[in-house]
């Protein structure tokens, strides 16, 4: 099982310092996400790619009862999701 996996499985079962282990092993592919996001967008976007991955990041593991991830790119596929649905509330 990879880093992450276990990691993701703390997180669902309700280990609050898993959140913080989490960040670091994907926040480079975060921030490449909310980049390719950015870029669609049109000019003028005040939202700046730091804070769209900090904003989908509190929304996916800050709430009281985190879904269930079944991998790395389970998470991924569902942080694009949330910052999509955060660029749409920012419009």
């Amino acid at each position: 099982m990879s880093d992450v996996a276990r990691i993701l499985l703390q997180i669902e079962s309700g280990d609050p310092s898993a959140a913080d282990q989490l960040l670091p092993l994907v926040y480079d592919e975060l921030r490449r996400l909310a980049g390719a996001k950015l870029a669609k967008e049109n000019p003028g976007q005040t939202l700046q790619a730091t804070a769209l991955v900090h904003e989908a990041y509190i929304r996916l593991v800050g709430v009281e009862k985190p879904p269930h991830w079944d991998s790395r790119g389970h998470f991924l596929m569902a942080a694009a999701e949330a910052m999509r649905r955060i660029l749409v509330e920012n419009a």
